[in-house]
């Protein structure tokens, strides 16, 4: 191991901030030491407005920080969301409408129908007399007992007759549904009534643009906006597991061919009455600039380090769970084996 201008052990390991000629910290027989931070499992989640709010303010706050939230439970209004009410309940009223129109539809048509068979049945009638007529009429012109006039008078009757026939009958086509098919105006009612239940269904999709749910079950760890206020870059509030917490060591470059799953790992800061204690459960696959920084004024704060993840156990996540980015001292026990 590199041991090069490497600084005395601290006395006090919670306090210490010992760190190798490349700025992070590296201590112990056994030992890789590097500066870290406390977080939830799968990190911290910053709750934005929802797609599709545009401009909308932030109407109400419904928890605070340190309340535990349900996956989809609400957890703010925006100022949006009462256009976005009137809109579904003005979709439900015009479904109303469009029903009543399907009805109102369906009875015109029905009675249009009747109408055209009587006035066919009517117009049959007619056409059957209108025959007589004309046959007699021929009778007696050919006897010279009627004039030409009454004869084309008797032709022109009957081709009105059957003109009012056609008429008729091209009316029960019009209101008639042939097998199988929707009568026109009914089916033309029906997509109304289609479309205004679509309309329905994404005014009530539209609802969702004016509240804030939660995606997760956990902590709200930060409030990041304020009633009035339009969210911003921030979010409008930070989400996180706390139940199970995690340590992101940033552990130097040349260091973590030391470090495997599942060592030990002892987490220790002034602010903490207790070591916490874990184990390595991930390690990172890319090689980054340290971000987590000693406090000694001469460290490297260019270093190039690989990010590591331990779970702590239970107990040490109960006591870490209101420390959410609290900068750590980790210290990995690697053993003669990874030597």
């Amino acid at each position: 191991m590199n041991r090069k201008n490497q600084p005395a052990p601290a006395t006090d390991t919670r306090t210490a901030s010992a760190t190798n000629d490349d700025g992070v910290a590296y201590q112990g027989e056994g030992l890789v030491v590097a500066l870290g931070r406390l977080q939830p499992k799968g990190k911290t989640i910053t709750v934005a407005a929802p797609f599709g709010a545009s401009d909308a303010r932030i109407a109400s706050l419904l928890v605070d920080e340190g309340d535990r939230v349900v996956v989809r439970q609400t957890l703010a209004e925006l100022d949006s969301l009462p256009s976005l009410q009137r809109a579904v309940e003005s979709a439900i009223v015009n479904i109303s409408a469009k029903e009543a129109a399907l009805a109102q539809t369906k009875a015109t048509v029905a009675a249009n129908l009747l109408e055209a068979k009587a006035s066919r049945d009517r117009a049959l009638a007619a056409v059957q007399l209108a025959r007589q007529a004309l046959d007699r009429e021929r009778s007696l012109s050919q006897g010279g007992a009627s004039s030409r006039s009454t004869l084309q008078t008797a032709e022109a009757t009957l081709a009105q007759s059957m003109s009012d026939l056609a008429k008729a009958n091209a009316s029960i086509v019009r209101y008639q549904s042939a097998p199988g098919t929707l009568q026109s105006d009914i089916a033309v009612a029906e997509r109304n009534l289609d479309l205004a239940k679509a309309e329905l269904a994404t005014a009530r999709d539209n609802l969702s643009k004016g509240v804030v749910v939660s995606p997760i079950s956990g902590t709200v760890i930060a409030i990041n906006g304020r009633p009035g206020e339009r969210p911003g870059s921030a979010g409008i509030l930070t989400l996180g597991n706390t139940d199970q917490m995690q340590v992101e060591l940033e552990v130097y470059q040349t260091d973590i061919k030391h470090v495997a799953s599942g060592q030990k790992v002892a987490i220790s800061s002034p602010a903490l009455s207790l070591e916490l204690k874990g184990s390595v459960a991930s390690i990172g696959h890319e090689v980054e600039q340290q971000t987590v920084l000693s406090a000694d004024p001469a460290a490297n704060t260019d270093a190039r380090v690989v990010r590591v993840t331990a779970d702590l156990d239970p107990p040490s996540s109960s006591l870490a769970g209101r420390l959410t980015g609290l900068e750590v001292v980790g210290r990995v026990a690697i053993g003669k084996e990874h030597e």
